[in-house]
């Protein structure tokens, strides 16, 4: 067998065992695979801390919106005069004893204005849970991805080292041979002790990247692999392109927080109308045991207090939602242009960083065969096999920018992204 023919089996075989071998040791560790991303949206939905706090805003402003509907409590009275007095008003005899029952009547619309104002908090908190739901789909979508893109990055990192033993192992072949000075082999060496620190910087990436998976999932079980593999994953023909900018979650948020800003002034303003106190009861006196009714009406009359201060701050409040909705409005749109530009851009460079890869890999497998065959020096070995891994890193890059352009499209769009309902 030639020098070239064994060089090309060692070259495959090298490849094929970093690869498995990788493959295999990432899967081996794994305590806890992480389910794929549709179960793993699924189960968050009742662990992620995010999606809990947005969910308990729901139950708050259901509370409040349940309180706004009630109506005052009626007041019972008991009240005695002229007794232990002096002259004939000594002890009880001729005390004179009050039973009275009093009810506030609100006026001015106080008590639709405020169940309006309720029903409009239930609203722009179900929005908000809407918007961090989509948020949260987006953010657990790209954590996913990184992580896979992490355990690739392992991998090919994994292969660069097994293939710079390789070529270090023919260095030093050529060098006994007398084909090469003994500085191609101390270079080698080098690439060898290179290509053993990035193989550490990417496993403390991964490390990373699971744990921040794990975070974000809520999940009690650290995540050390994926039962799903996205990055390879093409983008759908049927994905949906147009957007609504007035539909997406972050204005629909506002728009739900304006209006619940607006109906709080209305209940600030009617806040400022006097109630009335209507009371009803029995006077019994003790002189002659007789017994009289005696009614009442009571309104306070507002001479220091006509609520203005809260009736400005509540005007104040509108005029920032208002102000939040315009800017969400001009974000929505700019982003929207940004997201497709994005998903159409990551396609074109997905082709272009495959095909890339491509070349690359057959450039190094040239020049590997030249470099055995002593028809190439060593510098343009290690340029072949820097370039080959550079262009599989632009392929995991590639691809992972893809898929955050998919999910940013969806979260714009108010829904999970891949298809996931």
């Amino acid at each position: 067998m030639t020098l070239i023919m064994r060089g090309r089996l060692r070259y495959a075989a090298v490849s094929a065992a970093a690869i498995l071998g990788a493959w295999a040791s990432g899967r081996g560790a794994a305590a806890e695979p992480a389910p794929p991303y549709r179960d793993l949206l699924a189960q968050a939905q009742s662990s992620a801390p995010r999606l809990a706090e947005a969910e308990a805003g729901v139950r708050q402003a259901q509370g409040l919106a349940r309180q706004a509907a009630a109506r005052p409590n009626p007041t019972a009275a008991v009240e005695m005069e002229n007794f232990n007095g002096s002259g004939p008003y000594r002890g009880t005899g001729a005390a004179e004893t009050t039973f009275s029952v009093g009810l506030p009547i609100e006026l001015g619309g106080k008590r639709g204005a405020r169940i309006a104002a309720g029903r409009a908090g239930v609203d722009a908190a179900r929005a908000r849970l809407a918007q961090a739901r989509a948020d949260y789909a987006f953010e657990l979508a790209a954590a996913y991805a990184e992580a896979e893109a992490a355990e690739r990055r392992v991998t090919l990192a994994q292969e660069s080292l097994t293939l710079a033993e390789e070529d270090l192992r023919a260095a030093r072949a050529l060098v006994e041979a007398g084909k090469e000075a003994e500085l191609r082999s101390l270079q080698a060496q080098a690439g060898v002790t290179s290509a053993r620190a990035a193989l550490d910087a990417a496993r403390t990436a991964r490390a990373s990247a699971f744990a921040r998976l794990t975070a974000l999932a809520g999940s009690p079980a650290p995540f050390t692999a994926l039962a799903e593999s996205l990055l390879p994953r093409p983008t759908p023909a049927n994905l949906e392109r147009t957007i609504d900018a007035l539909s997406v979650p972050a204005v629909v948020a506002a728009q739900a927080e304006r209006e619940a800003a607006a109906r709080r002034v209305r209940v600030e303003r009617t806040r400022a109308v006097p109630d009335v106190t209507v009371s009803a009861g029995v006077r019994r006196f003790s002189g002659d045991d007789s017994s009289a009714v005696v009614a009442g009406v009571s309104v306070p009359i507002p001479v220091f207090d006509q609520n203005r201060g809260n009736v400005n701050a509540a005007q104040g409040e509108l005029l920032a939602a208002e102000a939040r909705l315009n800017a969400a409005r001009l974000d929505a749109e700019a982003e929207l242009r940004t997201a497709l530009f994005q998903v159409e851009a990551a396609e074109t460079r997905v082709a272009a960083a495959v095909e890339t890869e491509a070349t690359a890999a057959e450039a190094y497998r040239l020049t590997r065969i030249a470099y055995e065959a002593g028809k190439s020096p060593l510098v343009e070995l290690t340029n072949a096999r820097r370039a080959l891994a550079e262009a599989r890193t632009q392929t995991i890059e590639a691809q992972l920018q893809r898929l955050r352009a998919e999910a940013g499209l969806a979260r714009l769009q108010g829904r999970a992204p891949f298809g996931v309902s």
